[in-house]
């Protein structure tokens, strides 16, 4: 089965094929020292800061905000973020970013060859999950009648080294992306109906618990998963966690079918920012911004 074989045909509506997802904004209660860690340890750059707020990025793009939110409390069972994910070009920068978190002695929690691609996994030091991943080639994906094939193998970590070369780390490379964002949802069912069917998003695989979205044939912009909070509430207002993330639109002409299908949906949306923003069933909050 080819990528736009994958949704439901009977649904009509289609998010552009050139969606990606952009920068996750995440509420802190050291914004010093997550500042801190983003830097030396992700190797993002600093944007723009301030005493409350710092942006941190590569190049000139911003990928991830974070909010100073002071007395804010981690909460365990919620809705949230699962993990952002950063893109890297290619293996070798994989690699060279394992060599670096090794030499920093900064844990992993785990790793996963998904077929699609190959993954490292870690926690920043307020509990915020972090996906650090290149793809394979996109010509290698295999598709079946369940969409597209991902699984969870073992990375060997030693190949990967091995394509190091002898170039000190020096940040995140050029090219490097927010490739997708996994959230934790309360109810699979209502989230899989939001992202598919209002929004037009691909539905590109399931798993136990999870669902994957895209568009334009690419494995996923954003996961969503039961595992830990089926049945879950959105986090209080005094939450650290999540606070919103980017879903990037081509033009003008996408946000405009985005608002028509939320409009007709006569689901809340809030147009006093800078950007068009709603909430997912499960209290995630999405900001669409236009990059064109």
């Amino acid at each position: 089965m080819q990528p736009n074989e994958i949704a439901d045909q009977t649904k009509s509506f289609k998010i552009d094929p050139a969606t990606t997802v952009g920068a996750v904004s995440l509420a802190v209660s050291d914004i010093t020292k997550m500042s801190g860690f983003y830097q030396a340890v992700i190797g993002l750059s600093i944007l723009n800061q301030s005493q409350t707020s710092a942006i941190l990025g590569v190049g000139r793009t911003p990928l991830v905000r974070l909010v100073s939110r002071a007395g804010g409390k981690r909460y365990s069972r919620t809705t949230g973020l699962f993990h952002l994910a950063l893109l890297l070009p290619g293996r070798p920068d994989l690699g060279n970013w394992l060599r670096h978190l090794t030499e920093r002695k900064y844990p992993l929690d785990g790793a996963g060859d998904h077929l699609v691609s190959e993954a490292l996994y870690l926690t920043d030091p307020e509990g915020n999950g972090i996906e650090v991943y290149c793809d394979r080639a996109r010509e290698t994906w295999q598709f079946d009648e369940n969409g597209i094939k991902m699984d969870t193998l073992a990375v060997d970590r030693e190949s990967l080294l091995a394509e190091v070369s002898d170039t000190p780390f020096l940040g995140m490379p050029s090219g490097a992306a927010l490739g997708h964002i996994h959230l934790k949802v309360g109810d699979l069912q209502e989230t899989m109906a939001f992202y598919q069917d209002i929004l037009g998003f691909d539905l590109m695989t399931t798993l136990p618990g999870a669902a994957f979205f895209s568009a334009g044939g690419y494995h996923h912009r954003i996961g969503a998963n039961i595992w830990q909070s089926r049945g879950a509430a959105p986090p209080p207002l005094d939450a650290l966690g999540l606070v919103s993330f980017e879903i990037l639109l081509p033009d003008k002409g996408a946000a405009q079918n985005i608002l028509n299908r939320v409009e007709e949906s006569n689901l809340p949306i809030d147009k006093s920012g800078e950007n068009l923003s709603v909430q997912d069933p499960a209290g995630n909050r999405i900001e669409f911004k236009i990059t064109g």
